[in-house]
This record gives structure tokens, sequence and C-alpha cells, in this order.
């Protein structure tokens, strides 16, 4: 009897289909004999209704969704959940090899945020950083970013507003992956580009690349870039960014320059402010200097304590000493005062390692 090329059949699947456009899952739908609107299908039930198992899509046939029960989604497992007074929570999520990434899911009103990470630990070792004290392990691939942004949403229930690749690692030294994933949140999840972050602290030659690859998928660039910058002289980032002796301040700034005249954005930048380090009006000033000429903001953060090493936040009065030398210096400046101290799950203190915590389950 001849088949009509529609029956179910055996499915060897290695690949998650987390992170798969449309057309490709048509693609891949067919080439399991099936019709290709189960294609949408199949895309409503992985980015709207967060499928953790092809099993668990009831409007296919059953005798098809038996048959895709070892085909992999690409989500993870929720190891642990801790939370701030502020609301904001911190998931430890183990993925498929065991390694353990975080994610953070961050309220403010009706908006909510995630901080996801691009890499299972960091190799850049910013001495005030948690996650540079555990070195690197591996690249995350598309889905895994992915994964982070449906597992927040489907916790709280609440869709995703804005995304800040500000997690575990540096998300230039893993283009590839963080530009797919963007890709996919942006045209299969509906999250705005503009509501999109990717911070670097700065890889020569990598933000030139960003700019001169100048598309997410089939569309421009739109998200901001955010340049971890933490000090107005070469020898004070040198202190705390070992990285930066191979890349002087002067060329990370020229690179900044040329990815506005690229790509018509503005570049934020990050300053965290540690206590008679790098907080003084005069350092402001010379930061002001060193901006000078092209569209830019700078977001000041004040220093998220972390148990390796011994830096100080600054008190109020030294951080808005601060901010006024930049806004004298018209320098267009924001204070961002971290929420999730509570959980370590602040600007800097995310680390890959289980911890004692207040759970909420």
């Amino acid at each position: 009897m001849a088949r009509s090329g529609l029956e179910p059949q055996a499915v060897a699947e290695t690949t998650p289909l987390l992170g798969r456009s449309l057309p490709e899952l048509q693609d891949w739908v067919v080439a399991q004999g099936q019709p290709s609107y189960r294609a949408k299908q199949l895309h409503q039930w992985l980015y709207e209704r967060s499928v953790h198992n092809l099993a668990e899509i009831s409007v296919f046939p059953k005798d098809w969704r038996q048959s895709l029960q070892s085909v992999p989604v690409g989500r993870s497992r929720i190891a642990e959940r801790s939370q701030s007074p502020s609301g904001t929570v911190k998931y430890l999520l183990q993925l498929d090899d065991g390694e353990i990434i975080e994610a953070v899911g961050i309220p403010s009103g009706d908006r909510l945020t995630v901080c996801v990470s691009s890499q299972v630990g960091c190799a850049m070792a910013c001495d005030f950083c948690a996650t540079g004290k555990g070195g690197f392990r591996r690249h995350l691939a598309p889905h895994e970013i992915i994964d982070q942004v449906l597992t927040v949403q489907e916790n709280w229930q609440q869709r995703v507003s804005n995304i800040v690749f500000m997690g575990m690692g540096e998300p230039l030294l893993n283009l590839d992956s963080v530009l797919s994933a963007i890709r996919c949140l942006n045209q299969d999840i509906g999250i705005g580009q503009r509501g999109i972050t990717v911070s670097t602290v700065g890889i020569p030659g990598h933000i030139r690349r960003l700019a001169e690859t100048g598309r997410v998928g089939d569309r421009p660039l739109q998200f901001t870039l955010a340049v971890s910058l933490h000090a107005s002289s070469q020898a004070v980032r040198d202190q705390i960014i070992p990285s930066s002796r191979h890349y002087p301040i002067t060329d990370l700034l020229q690179e900044c320059r040329d990815y506005v005249q690229i790509t018509g954005r503005r570049v934020t930048f990050e300053y965290i402010l540690l206590a008679g380090l790098n907080d003084h009006p005069a350092q402001a000033e010379q930061l002001a200097k060193l901006l000078r000429g092209f569209q830019s903001h700078v977001n000041l953060i004040p220093y998220n304590p972390i148990d390796e090493v011994e830096y100080q936040r600054p008190s109020k009065a030294r951080v808005d000493a601060f901010a006024e030398a930049l806004r004298q210096q018209r320098i267009a400046v924001t204070v961002r005062w971290s929420k999730g101290l509570g959980a370590d799950a602040a600007c800097g203190q995310l680390r890959a390692n289980r911890r004692p915590t207040s759970l909420t389950v």
C-alpha cells in the first residue's frame, strides 16, 4: 500500500527547535511528513505557550505526538528560585549538560525586564564582578538564551517587555548566538528591539563588527549598545578590568564613535561607582571630556557588594555629586540603583553556584 506522506514517522532530531523561525519550522514539519500548516501550530506552542515537550501539543495527532517525545525543545529546568525584598527574582537554570546559569526577572510598574546570560561564566575577570571570579565555561546556544526569557515570562505569567544582556558572560564574544537569539525574541516572540540592551566591556574590533553586521535577521539594528566603561582613565580601568590592558580606552571610544556613525544609534555607557576609586567629581569631568562629541548616555550604578573583594558603595551624596558634575558638562546621565541585592541578583553579583537564599516556590 502506498504511503500518503502524512503518516507519523520516527523522528531523529538532536538540535533543539527553540530559536527556529516559522519558515524553518515549516521545513522541519514537512520533512516529518506532516502538512505545512502544522508549523504555525508548532510556532504558537513554542513561543506563546512555552511548551517544554512536543508531546504536550494537544492539537497534533496523537500518534505523531508520541513519536516526538524525544525531540528536544530546548527548555531548561529551574534548579532554584530566590526573591529579593524589591520583588526581583533570580533563577538558577540547569541546562541539558548540567551547567548552571542565571537569569533575573525585574519588575517595574507594568514592565517586566529579564537580565539574561550569554555564556556559562565569563572570561573577562572584572575585579568587582562575581561572575568573572568563577571563570569561563562555554558559550550559550541561541535556544539557551531564548529559554531564559520564556522561563521568566512563564513563571511570572506576565509578558516580558525588556531584555538586558547583562547577566553572566560577555555578549560580544558570543555574538552570532546573541544576534540569533535577538532575532527570535524580536520576530517570533514579539519583543521590540528598542526594548533590548546588549552590554559589553569592550572587545577589540567587536563593536565595529556589530555595527557592520547591521541587521538582526531581516531588520536593521535597533537595540541599545551599552559599554561598560567604569573609569575615566586608562590606569583605573586597567585596575578593575584586566582585559582593558590590551584595549586602550581611546581605541574603545573610537569604536563607539564608529558605531554611532554607522548605525545612527546612541551608545549608553555603564559606570559602576566604587567608593574612593572612581567616584570623585574631578573624574566625572574627565569622563565628560572623553564622551564629548558624539551621541551618548551614562548610566551610573552604585556598586553592589560581593564577598570576594572589599570595594565599597559610595554614599548617596557622593553619587549625586558625580551625577551633577556630569550634568554640568552637558552629559546625559541616569543613576540606576540596582534591585535584587537581597537575592544576589543585582548588577555584578551573578554567579553560577548555589548559595543559601530565601526560596520562593
